[in-house]
């Protein structure tokens, strides 16, 4: 599924550049949650991106961060389960920066806060997979937590990144879709996750002398 979802990118950005407006209609309006017309736009966002480098920027990060979050999530219905985790992390980045814009015309489009909500749930996978999430005041998970943002604040502040044109950095998406899906991989793996069968011993159980 993760190898489906990052070649869908640059496949969807070129349906999207045969679009008589370019895909702009498919992005999502952050006052539209005002007049009501922020549906499905909340969701199309996703599918649309600002150029073939914003594309392959989010096709790279999702390469990196969405296999180990796949990978607990097998089968046809596995993939529904990580495609609905990825789903309401970009979805929670849109409306959290559409309320964070409120009055504003800014148009927002691109995967990255879905993908930023995959990296969120990875940084929490740090550990072996198999034990679950770290505890979200795990020392490793802040830390890498902390690194990310200080990027995504400064790229944020920057206002562009280079080699992607005109396309302005949704910082406060990112921050939201990073949140969202650390905090939607601990009941989804609770919930969801293959968890491989393991001999348990009790520990007043020893082995018989030699």
């Amino acid at each position: 599924m993760a190898v489906l979802l990052v070649a869908s990118m640059p496949a969807l950005y070129f349906l999207q550049t045969m679009l008589p407006d370019g895909g702009l209609s498919l992005a999502f309006r952050s006052s539209s949650l005002l007049d009501g017309s922020w549906w499905p736009g909340v969701l199309s966002v996703m599918i649309v991106h600002g150029g073939w480098g914003h594309v392959a920027l989010n096709a790279f990060m999702a390469l990196a961060f969405a296999p180990p979050i796949a990978r607990l999530f097998p089968g046809a219905v596995g993939a529904l389960i990580f495609l609905l985790l990825y789903i309401m992390c970009g979805v929670a980045a849109a409306l959290g920066f559409g309320l964070l814009h409120l009055n504003s015309e800014i148009v927002a489009f691109g995967a990255s806060g879905a993908v930023f909500g995959l990296m969120g749930a990875a940084m929490r996978l740090l550990r072996q997979r198999e034990a679950g999430p770290a505890p979200l005041t795990n020392g490793r998970f802040l830390a890498a937590s902390a690194a990310v943002m200080i990027v995504n604040a400064v790229t944020g502040f920057v206002g562009y990144v280079p080699g992607l044109g005109n396309v302005l950095v949704g910082w406060e998406a990112h921050a939201i879709g990073y949140a969202a899906g650390a905090l939607l991989i601990g009941p989804w793996f609770t919930w969801f996750a293959s968890k491989p069968d393991r001999f348990d011993s009790r520990p007043d159980v020893s082995d018989p002398p030699v």
